[in-house]
């Protein structure tokens, strides 16, 4: 097992570029009233980090990992959908649900599906669906039916994030808490989203989102480092 100590001192110069985007995004505090190419620059350059962050380990490791190659394709469809969602007043908001909802299910095709916790999964199921009965009375329209698909995707992306956590043990590993914690850290942001968009106003709701948003993103990027499945078990895996 790798401790945390030799996590920070290897993964942390690499994500450097990430922390300084992130701290510029809320120093500039650019309106969100006030689309703009700059403002979408802004918003997506923490993710363009995280890119970055990724690439530095080398185009090989990606290749050699199909979990790892999933998670930076999820983070490219982020990046779209968070451009989109700068301009969600202006109609584009279910263009970056939709992005956001493929995001999902590349991060849950790069988690796995074992093992399998079906206990999480139920907790999951329950959590979800308590989400969708809270938001359920504010929809109206597409919307009843797109946020139920979205709701279903991120809990089930949930599931496959947490369903390998183990807290304590030979077999503890930080990168399964990166994506577990990711995970819980990306349901946060996206139903105070939900809340603030269709329910009513939540207080300080844009920084609730962006720090959950942004934190959610930086631990499932982390949690490609330690890959769960190299290429050659994929294949195995796939034969059988």
């Amino acid at each position: 097992m790798v401790s945390p100590v030799t996590v920070v001192k290897s993964e942390g110069p690499k994500l450097v570029p990430f922390f300084k985007a992130t701290c510029v995004y809320f120093v500039l505090w650019l309106p969100s009233s006030s689309p703009s190419w700059v403002s979408t620059l802004i918003k997506c350059l923490p993710i363009f980090c995280l890119w970055l962050f990724l690439l530095a380990h080398g185009l090989g490791f990606l290749l050699a990992h199909p979990s790892a190659t999933r998670i930076f394709v999820g983070l490219v469809f982020s990046a779209v959908g968070d451009a989109f969602l700068i301009w969600q007043d202006q109609g584009y908001f279910v263009h970056g649900l939709l992005m956001f909802a493929v995001t999902h299910m590349f991060y849950a095709s790069a988690f796995g599906m074992r093992p399998l916790a079906l206990r999480t999964g139920l907790v999951m199921a329950v959590l979800s669906g308590l989400c969708y009965a809270l938001l359920y009375p504010c929809l109206s329209g597409a919307f009843t039916y797109l946020v139920g698909v979205y709701v279903a995707l991120i809990g089930f992306m949930g599931w496959r994030a947490m369903a390998g956590l183990r807290l304590a043990g030979a077999d503890w590993r930080w990168t399964e808490l990166a994506a577990g914690s990711g995970a819980l850290f990306f349901i946060i942001s996206d139903l105070t989203i939900a809340l603030n968009k269709f329910c009513f106003p939540v207080p300080y709701s844009r920084a609730l989102i962006m720090s959950t948003y942004y934190a959610a993103q930086m631990l499932v990027a982390l949690s490609a480092v330690e890959s769960r499945e190299p290429v050659e078990h994929y294949r195995l895996s796939k034969a059988k």
